[in-house]
């Protein structure tokens, strides 16, 4: 139980400072769906970050988790494995950098941006520096500095924030005031290009914050482990291409399945930001994951590793179903960090916390094929969760829109999660607490059921619609949810 408590606080740690360093970039919606012009401005955003996503997990080939296996095994010096996994990240993200800066003009032509080709060059760079940014990063999460690791994200983020208030909203004042003091660099009819101006800077500086810890060990390389390294890692490339696909193809094809390509970009900007919305479901995973995976590996040579899984697992959930009442019962004041023109995809987002709950559990469930050096596994998976992904996509966008890319999503992470325990079981089986589980699921349906009941008979018998009543409501049943939390798993005189 003590090894859970230290994964409650590394994931504390982590989620702090991804929920902060989350919720000040989430303060980045309102910012761009109030001043930019269009809906499609935003849509250019969404397109080019889904790309930008997946070309990361193609420049770390997985090398990420295999440098955390390989630290662990024991059977190699540590500096040497972090030394070795360095110089071949640095060597393929300049690689990849240099062939961008190159071929900006036809790839930009090939994606439809060919009025703007410095997009491209620019995420092309901004992709280089993060893809190698990755591995210090994990070597971090390594020596166990979460506070150093948390810092250093966040410092990124800040500068992000800083640079996007300066072009969209500071210098447009100042070009209304005093225009000779920045009209030798700014231009206002730029728009949505000085959203990837802040993210090229704030990479940087992040990029130049962790030379220190790139440094901390004498630079070292060995070909064979290198190797023995990517024959680990490259199976988990190709997990990791079909897993964020899984994530990020909806927001690639998107716009193709319109025939208006400028209704696509629009309604595409709607979905994004809508899916936003749902940001705090995906910052708690993302924050359990960063604690999960290093503690999993580590916990694996214990006898009761097993049951710290399943433990985990539980608190998981019950964490997940909490964080999806808190989202879905005040969403009538969280729409407000969008534009109005946006409320409409606000439909999805129910959905979409149900697909990183699914996402979070098939995460959690994953160790098994990683412990046993079964990355493979990993990989059919993502490849039937992919194929169902898209298949769904083409054929519900066109029907019923972003609602049905939203449904798409849930079903292959739903399918993943299914596929991933009944396998799991085989090869490293787990006695997870599915009473306890299935109550909570349970308690949390109702309730949210109730909540969608109280307010559809306020407004067509009452014929009250107000959001404050609505939310007063919701707040009890919140309240009885943590009730029983409290009562069953988290007793107060045990805190």
């Amino acid at each position: 139980m003590s090894e859970v408590k230290t994964l409650a606080k590394d994931t504390a740690i982590y989620g702090l400072s991804s929920i902060l360093g989350k919720f000040l970039n989430w303060c980045l919606v309102p910012l761009y769906t109030y001043m930019l012009t269009s809906s499609a401005d935003y849509g250019i955003v969404t397109n080019l970050y889904a790309w930008t996503a997946l070309l990361l997990v193609i420049l770390t080939y997985g090398m990420e988790t295999g440098l955390f296996r390989f630290l662990n095994k024991g059977d190699d010096n540590p500096d040497k494995v972090y030394g070795t996994t360095l110089t071949s990240l640095f060597t393929t993200s300049f690689l990849f950098a240099l062939i961008v800066a190159l071929f900006d003009k036809p790839i930009a032509a090939a994606m439809g941006y060919e009025a703007h080709p410095e997009f491209i060059g620019m995420l092309g760079v901004v992709v280089a520096m993060d893809a190698f940014d990755a591995i210090p990063f994990a070597y971090l999460r390594y020596l166990k500095k979460p506070l150093k690791f948390a810092a250093l994200k966040l410092l990124m983020i800040f500068v992000n924030i800083i640079m996007n208030l300066f072009f969209l909203v500071g210098c447009p004042a100042i070009m209304d005031w005093k225009p000779e003091l920045i009209s030798w660099f700014y231009d206002a009819s730029y728009g949505v290009g000085y959203v990837f101006v802040a993210n090229l800077i704030s990479t940087t500086c992040v990029t130049l914050a962790l030379l220190p810890t790139v440094f901390s060990v004498k630079p070292q390389f060995d070909n064979a482990l290198l190797k023995r390294m990517l024959r680990y890692s490259l199976p988990l490339l190709l997990l990791g291409i079909v897993g964020i696909m899984n994530q990020t193809v909806d927001k690639i094809i998107f716009p193709y399945l319109y025939d208006d390509p400028a209704e696509g970009a629009a309604q595409l900007g709607i979905y994004g930001a809508c899916f936003k919305v749902a940001m705090v479901m995906m910052v708690f995973t993302q924050a359990f994951r960063y604690a999960y995976e290093p503690f999993v590996f580590a916990k694996s040579r214990d006898a009761d590793s097993t049951q710290s899984y399943a433990i985990s697992m539980k608190y998981f959930l019950i964490t997940s179903f909490l964080i999806f009442l808190g989202i879905t019962f005040y969403l009538d004041l969280l729409k407000y960090i969008i534009r109005e023109d946006y409320w409409g995809g606000l439909v999805i987002v129910p959905i979409v916390l149900l697909a990183y709950i699914f996402q979070g559990v098939y995460f959690n469930l994953s160790f098994w094929y990683k412990l046993n050096d079964k990355t493979r596994y990993g990989a059919y998976m993502s490849l039937i969760g992919f194929v169902i992904n898209v298949a769904l996509i083409i054929i519900l966008v066109p029907i019923i829109g972003y609602v049905g890319a939203a449904l798409a999503s849930l079903a292959t992470f739903f399918v993943m999660m299914i596929i991933s325990y009944f396998w799991g079981q085989k090869y490293l089986p787990v006695a997870y607490d599915f009473k306890s589980i299935g109550i909570y699921f349970v308690f949390a349906a109702v309730l949210y059921c109730v909540s969608l009941l109280f307010s559809h008979c306020m407004r067509t018998y009452a014929g009250i619609d107000n959001p404050w009543i609505n939310m007063a409501f919701n707040t009890l049943l919140l309240l009885l949810y943590l009730a029983y939390l409290v009562k069953k798993d988290l007793p107060i005189y045990k805190l």
